[in-house]
């Protein structure tokens, strides 16, 4: 039976199968490659807010953070040394995408998570034992390499292994582990920022060695999808491991599908010129477009900097790390309910609720600095309550997020492509969304300093940009099968205009236009 509020695909196809213990397990210890992710997210921003670190590498942040505290709060940690440190990471996983695409592609997707692993290990052990920033900046790409490969496999991995009627809740599991992640190193610098004698920067620094351990073990562990496997030549295998993974032996029809999306891939030589082509149109412009929109809902800033963020805004640094773990747990809580609804009211649903909700939420908040702190970012004494309000509508811009844009900034990509193109659209998902992170991270304490309360009106017009983007353009792409998707652009009032009738036949069934495909413009 389908999912609840799932349709089929649209030739009449319902492959056979079922949630089996296997798959859950499997999906489960595949989705803990988010943890390096979002530990390293939540890590960062903590480390930069405690004073016996930013004494040891940045101290002319610290002198400046000290002289500041009475006067200009947006400008006290506006350093490039500093956010070069932060964001260097980004740009390391950006280039080990591009490289990790042919890695998934001709070795499997358990062989890129666990060079992964081994590469966020590795900078985490150089950062615990940091004697000097440009050892800090070695590790950072390191650990930069490491979420390269990681988020180039993970999510494709999730999407070949998941039944089409569970596929979003278990791809979303990714997402939950990031989440997760975050959460856990926000808690961690809480208590390690109040280790007598300032040494707690290196256990939260080289605390990623546990994350980094727990991919590397799980990909020595997890078996490869059968979609790899025939795309590598294991045929016969690949049969096998869809019965168990399935729960059923009836697999031929489903099987018959993945052995001709592996034939036309092979057909294909250059699978990154081939990308270029007409018929790829709707694919390349949402593995750009989807990570570019997912930066700049502005999430970053809030996550990357809450501790320096709440500290700006007048909190001391032992509430704003206490801050940030608070939006930490509604980041998880709010997740779950994305992998609760995302196969029941679909993805075009949870993406447009999220958005209305962030905009609301940005224009409250920069009120609430702008009325406080005006222009010259002196706020005088902050009341109690304020701050309150402040956090309060900072969670529920986080929850929003954390049930839209965050997990199906991950999800959508990963389910759209075809078998020929999937390693390198992939590729470019995570490329394009690591160099806008990259950029974002690098330029926003600059844009804090000055455009001051303005910077979340910045990130507010793109969410309303994004939310019309999704409106129009993105298709329903509930309970499709992943072989099956290109029906979906095949049906859809635009996209249609780029599939050629040779390319994609469609049997004339218009069940897939009930999905919710944008509107019918004549």
């Amino acid at each position: 039976m389908p999912a609840a509020g799932g349709i089929g695909p649209g030739n009449g196809k319902e492959y056979p199968g079922n949630l089996t213990p296997f798959v859950t397990i499997t999906c489960i210890v595949a989705a803990m490659g988010g943890l390096i992710f979002g530990y390293d997210i939540g890590i960062s921003g903590g480390v930069t807010t405690m004073t016996p670190f930013l004494q040891k590498f940045f101290r002319e942040v610290w002198e400046k953070k000290e002289a500041n505290k009475s006067t200009n709060q947006y400008c006290q940690y506006d350093s490039q040394t500093l956010t070069m440190f932060t964001s260097s990471l980004y740009l390391a996983a950006l280039l080990a995408s591009l490289v990790a695409s042919t890695v998934t592609r001709k070795l499997g997707r358990r062989l890129s998570m666990l060079f992964g692993g081994l590469l966020f290990f590795a900078g985490a052990l150089i950062n615990g034992f940091a004697k000097a920033v440009w050892m800090l900046i070695v590790g950072r790409l390191l650990l930069g390499f490491g979420i390269g490969f990681a988020n180039q496999s993970v999510p494709l991995y999730l999407s070949e292994m998941a039944p089409y009627k569970y596929r979003g809740a278990l791809n979303i599991g990714f997402q939950l582990s990031i989440t997760v992640g975050i959460l856990i190193a926000n808690v961690l610098n809480y208590f390690f920022a109040k280790i007598k004698g300032g040494w707690g920067w290196r256990l939260s620094l080289g605390g990623a060695m546990v994350p980094a351990l727990i991919i590397t073990v799980g990909s020595l562990v997890l078996p490869d999808t059968p979609n790899s496997m025939i795309e590598r030549g294991r045929t016969e295998e690949a049969r096998a491991k869809l019965k168990k993974i399935r729960g059923v032996d009836d697999v031929d029809e489903e099987f018959r599908d993945l052995v001709s999306a592996s034939d036309a891939s092979k057909l294909v030589e250059h699978p990154w010129r081939n990308l270029l082509q007409r018929k790829y149109r709707p694919h390349l412009t949402m593995a750009i477009l989807i990570p570019f929109f997912q930066q700049l809902t502005g999430i970053n800033v809030i996550m990357f900097y809450a501790p320096v963020l709440f500290n700006t805004i007048g909190f001391g640094d032992d509430a704003s790390l206490m801050s940030a773990v608070i939006t930490g747990v509604v980041n998880v809580a709010a997740t779950l309910v994305s992998i609760y609804g995302v196969d029941k009211w679909g993805r075009r649903f949870l993406f447009l609720e999220g958005g209305v909700q962030m905009l609301i939420c940005q224009a409250v908040v920069a009120a609430c600095i702008g009325a406080k702190f005006g222009t010259n970012g002196n706020p005088g004494d902050l009341p109690k309550w304020y701050a309150i309000v402040v956090v309060l509508f900072i969670c529920v811009y986080v929850a929003g997020f954390a049930w839209s844009w965050g997990p199906l900034g991950w999800l959508v990509p990963s389910e759209i492509f075809p078998l020929e193109i999937r390693s390198a659209a992939q590729s470019i998902n995570v490329s394009v969304n690591m160099m806008f992170t990259f950029l974002v991270a690098q330029v926003f304490l600059t844009m804090l300093c000055h455009l001051k309360f303005g910077l979340f009106m910045f990130f507010a017009f793109f969410v309303v940009i994004m939310s019309i983007f999704v409106y129009y353009f993105l298709p329903e792409t509930k309970g499709i099968p992943i072989e099956e998707m290109n029906q979906v652009w095949k049906s859809h009032w635009y996209w249609s205009r780029f599939m050629e009738d040779l390319d994609y036949p469609i049997n004339g069934n218009s069940e897939m236009s009930k999905g919710g495909q944008g509107p019918k413009l004549v």
